[in-house]
């Protein structure tokens, strides 16, 4: 059975107070958890250290085998492809109506949920919340056991991805102080956190007015900064933005882990976006964003490589024609 059916035995679905995870992918879960919950794969977080056993196995061996090895249920498979599941409930009954010593493959429920190996681990939060069960069967696309994923698998997994994340941010959050105010700043750019975009660009600019730099100057770099921000967010996979004062320019350098730009030349274009129906419903992705950015700019460079990433790189001069423009 695929994911978005339902078994007999699962039409209910849970109250929300008992759910196997404490968050969803549609509540008001925090936006790190979020984004981990999306761009983790289930077979990240599963467990590939599955015990098994065969469909002529007798339930009184696999009762035993879960007894040694302290589970609740057994995968039963053939040449790898699942078959049913032997669950501790599936044992109770047989010990009840006394038949103990049947096969596997007379007694195992057969009317199972099965994740894809290769979805996104929302689909596993989504299920584990919404039936009664701890742990779902994880399959390829030949429908071949690949491992078992549980809450417990979930919770923490992202625990140790979500204290990743902060160390990270703490890293890039790090400035610079070269005693004329900040030299180096550093900001990490999640994908879809539109609630922090525009951070980094007011950062920015609160260091500049510091350093009494002329407001045409900040303009200008909050201008790039703010756009290229927003790219990050709207765009990319995740990825950060730095700003550097160097004698008698700033430079803004915009790094992300993809999905890159096939066509620089058309990104560059104004009102050219790829940006979804939900990003632009939300007033973003007008496809401004590189072509303001290199406007205001006195060096512009982009480069970009399609499943890696891109880099952006604008450089603005304290004294440039473009300050008198008022570009």
């Amino acid at each position: 059975m695929a994911e978005n059916e339902i078994p007999k035995a699962a039409e209910t679905e849970q109250p929300a107070e008992d759910k196997n995870i404490p968050f969803s992918t549609v509540d008001d879960t925090p936006s790190v958890v979020l984004e981990l919950i999306y761009q983790l794969k289930i077979k990240e977080v599963m467990s590939t250290s599955v015990i098994t056993a065969g469909k002529q196995n007798k339930l009184r061996y696999i009762q035993g085998i879960m007894k040694e090895n302290a589970i609740t249920c057994v995968p039963i498979t053939e040449d790898k492809k699942l078959l049913g599941l032997v669950t501790i409930a599936d044992i109770v009954t047989a010990l009840d109506n006394g038949h103990i010593n049947a096969a596997a493959e007379e007694k195992m429920t057969r009317d199972l949920i099965v994740l894809d190996a290769d979805k996104p681990l929302s689909f596993a939060v989504s299920s584990l919340n919404k039936y009664p069960y701890n742990h779902f069967p994880v399959v390829n696309n030949n429908h071949e056991l690949q491992g078992i994923i549980t809450a417990k698998n979930v919770i923490s997994t992202l625990l140790v991805e979500m204290n990743r994340e902060v160390l990270r941010l703490e890293k890039l959050h790090q400035k610079k102080d070269t005693g004329g105010g900040y030299s180096e700043m550093e900001f990490a750019a999640a994908k879809h956190d539109f609630e922090s975009a525009g951070r980094a660009s007011t950062e920015i600019k609160k260091a500049l007015k510091k350093r009494e730099v002329d407001p045409r100057v900040i303009r200008r770099v909050a201008i790039a900064s703010y756009e290229l921000e927003i790219n990050l967010v709207a765009h990319s996979n995740g990825g950060a933005l730095g700003c550097s004062i160097q004698g008698d320019k700033i430079t803004i350098v915009s790094t992300d882990t993809g999905p890159g730009i096939p066509d620089i030349n058309k990104a560059l274009q104004e009102g050219w976006s790829t940006a979804s129906e939900w990003v632009r419903s939300l007033g973003f992705g007008a496809g401004m964003g590189l072509a303001n950015t290199k406007r205001v700019s006195d060096e512009f460079t982009i480069g970009s490589k399609v499943g890696e990433g891109t880099t952006v790189r604008s450089v603005i001069l304290f004294n440039s024609d473009k300050n008198e423009s008022g570009v």
